[in-house]
């Protein structure tokens, strides 16, 4: 159920054979990432359970009623700010049904990154995935898009 964006990433995994040039390609991805505003950066959008610091922003979307999930994100860490452009290839744009049904360690799992992430990275990871899906649940279960900060609605566009 991986989206082409995140296709693209693991076929560009494929392609590299060393690990010191996967760790600069997520790198990479990180810097290529637009900076989250800081007035975003507070204790809501705050993931915990990351040794670094991190915030994920949801931006649920409407079109024809047909509901998605975008984030956005930071990290003080390079590294992360890589693994959340990596989480954004893999649920942005997908409906929030979708988004609760992605098997995200298996996803990331093709990528082999377990086996180069600290302990530390990976329980990072783990709660940036746990945080999605609560973000996704929260979005679910909504009665007004209004009612959560943090949570917009683009109708009509």
């Amino acid at each position: 159920m991986a989206s082409e964006e995140f296709e693209t990433i693991a076929g560009d995994f494929d392609f590299l054979d060393e690990w010191e040039d996967r760790y600069r390609y997520v790198i990479d991805l990180g810097k290529a990432m637009a900076p989250l505003e800081d007035e975003l950066r507070s204790e809501w959008s705050k993931v915990d359970g990351c040794a670094s610091q991190v915030w994920i922003v949801p931006e649920i979307c409407e079109r024809k009623g047909v509901r998605t999930f975008n984030f956005r994100g930071d990290s003080d860490a390079m590294i992360v700010r890589g693994l959340i452009a990596i989480l954004r290839s893999l649920y942005n744009g997908l409906t929030i049904g979708d988004v609760l049904s992605v098997d995200a360690r298996f996803e990331i799992g093709r990528l082999g990154l377990a086996n180069h992430l600290s302990a530390q990275r990976s329980n990072g990871l783990a709660s940036m995935i746990g945080r999605i899906r609560e973000l996704a649940r929260i979005a679910s279960n909504q009665e007004s898009r209004a009612a959560r900060p943090g949570i917009c609605s683009n109708v009509g566009n």
